[in-house]
């Protein structure tokens, strides 16, 4: 059988600020703890506007517009540079305003909880006229409510407000009277899970010109958790994002594995695909409203913006071998065991050497790899260093280590085998899966043969285990033939007739 081809990745961010203030973690727990902190007085004023978020050379390099070489060319402050006529929409996605998502969460939302006010509705279904993937959405939003009503739900049955520009525009309504699951801001973290995600199918779909109704599986790897008190986990984001992008014929499941979540969906999507289980699958994550603003207080301090404005959303389709396509090398799969140890070398050497030593590659025949790409202006200011850049010197160590390059070639190896980081801090939006969309056109334009995507967890965070996370495969260009070793159905069908005659003939000898 042949290797799974990736035949296609989108995009999307949406910019976020009220939902910074309302919705982040850090900003909600100040607001518990310390409800009159100078912090929470001053983060409105580090705001960026959406003109700005579109304009930021590293957005536009999320969404496919600009390529991540000459992002690294770009001398930093990155947030202080503009890509001039910048558009929102990009090759890979798009960047949606507040306003078009609160939309879209409403669209997203099939038990009736959110309402949006009146003529706020009228002037999103006016955008969604004038949107390619949502004016087919626009009657869904129906009339909107009085906003005496929406601020009755807010003060007297603990809805959750949604606001633009901080004036309340909407509402989220909780799903039960007692379940802690259902409170009106899980249920809003939720439908931005999901509004996120049919967002990036939408684009997906349009982008490389997908049958939605071939689509027979969907993989959700997002961070989140749907549920109710007596299931809090139990999901399911995949099929309920399907049901509102439109693929019919789908059905799908969640997979959760904190920031190497989507690394081990795609590998789930590629085994299905090579087992014949499935011919097309779609790998979907949507955003997350609880670390809008995670790094805010250290953004803050420095006087700089909140560059954590954006929820960040991405799809991937995973298909049979079409000859074209790059691969995924089921065979290169790197996974850091139970019993591997927990330190950085152990790690990188558990999910970057041996599967290259599995395949007999060297550490150089890898052009690119793509570990944790967080944006380094997010995470510099809180003083965890330029992530991407940490990864591949402890990649680039290893080689050195055994031998496979001088350790004078060092700062040459972490220099070109690696994209700078244009990530969103989204927890599993960076580790490995950004890399897809510019990894595949250079792959095709024959710039590259292969990237490897590294995905990495902290499992410790649920408070199950201290045991680290880590597993990774090849992604490289299609041969265009059958993988070595395998027999095509046809040549089966010979083998099976020659045997046949073979055997006829030995009957009528006797």
């Amino acid at each position: 059988m042949m290797f799974p081809v990736i035949k296609g990745a989108s995009y999307i961010l949406v910019n976020t600020p009220d939902m910074v203030i309302h919705n982040g973690t850090t900003q909600t727990l100040e607001r518990e703890t310390n409800p009159d902190s100078e912090y929470l007085k001053k983060v409105s004023q580090h705001l960026r506007s959406f003109e700005d978020v579109v304009s930021y050379p590293v957005n536009q390099t999320y969404i496919g517009n600009f390529d991540p070489e000459e992002l690294s060319k770009m001398q930093r402050p990155w947030y202080e540079k503009k890509i001039e006529n910048a558009s929102r929409y990009g090759k890979f996605g798009e960047i949606m305003p507040e306003d078009e998502f609160y939309g879209l969460m409403k669209i997203s939302d099939v038990f009736d909880l959110v309402v949006l006010e009146k003529a706020f509705t009228e002037e999103v279904k006016e955008k969604f006229e004038h949107h390619k993937l949502l004016k087919v959405y626009a009657s869904k939003l129906k009339d909107g409510s009085e906003i005496e009503e929406i601020e009755k739900l807010i003060e007297n049955v603990g809805a959750e407000g949604l606001y633009i520009n901080n004036k309340l525009v909407g509402c989220v309504k909780r799903a039960h009277e007692f379940d802690k699951n259902l409170t009106a801001h899980v249920i809003t973290e939720n439908l931005a899970v999901k509004a996120s995600g049919v967002l990036a199918i939408l684009n997906l779909i349009d982008k490389f010109g997908i049958d939605a109704n071939e689509i027979d599986y969907i993989i959700e790897c997002s961070e989140e958790a749907c549920g109710d008190m007596n299931q809090r986990g139990g999901g399911n984001f995949a099929k309920a994002i399907g049901e509102i992008a439109g693929l019919k014929n789908a059905t799908g499941c969640d997979v959760r594995g904190f920031c190497a979540g989507p690394t081990h969906a795609l590998l789930n999507a590629a085994g299905l695909i090579q087992s014949g289980v499935f011919k097309n699958i779609i790998v979907v994550g949507g955003g997350a409203t609880a670390k809008l603003g995670m790094n805010g207080r250290d953004h803050v301090k420095k006087g700089i913006p909140i560059l954590e404005d954006v929820l960040g959303g991405f799809a991937v389709l995973v298909s049979e071998n079409d000859g074209v396509s790059p691969v995924i090398r089921t065979d290169s799969v790197g996974k850091h065991s139970i019993g591997a140890g927990a330190s950085p070398q152990a790690v990188i050497e558990a999910i970057v050497a041996a599967p290259l030593e599995k395949t007999g590659l060297s550490f150089t025949d890898i052009d690119l790899y793509a570990p944790e790409m967080q944006n380094p202006e997010i995470t510099e200011p809180a003083g965890a260093g330029d992530v991407p850049i940490q990864n591949y010197k402890m990649i680039g160590a290893l080689a050195v280590k055994k031998g496979q390059i001088e350790r004078t070639h060092l700062p040459e190896f972490v220099k070109n085998h690696g994209f700078v980081g244009y990530a969103p801090t989204q927890g599993h939006v960076p580790s490995g899966v950004p890399i897809i969309g510019h990894g595949m056109e250079k792959i095709k334009e024959g710039k590259i043969n292969r990237f490897m995507i590294v995905g990495k967890g902290s499992l410790f965070l649920a408070r199950m285990t201290n045991l680290f996370d880590g597993i990774s495969f090849i992604v490289e260009k299609n041969s265009g033939k059958e993988d070595e070793g395998t027999v095509s159905k046809e040549e089966v069908k010979s083998m099976v007739a020659e045997a046949m005659k073979e055997f006829a003939s030995y009957l009528l000898s006797k």
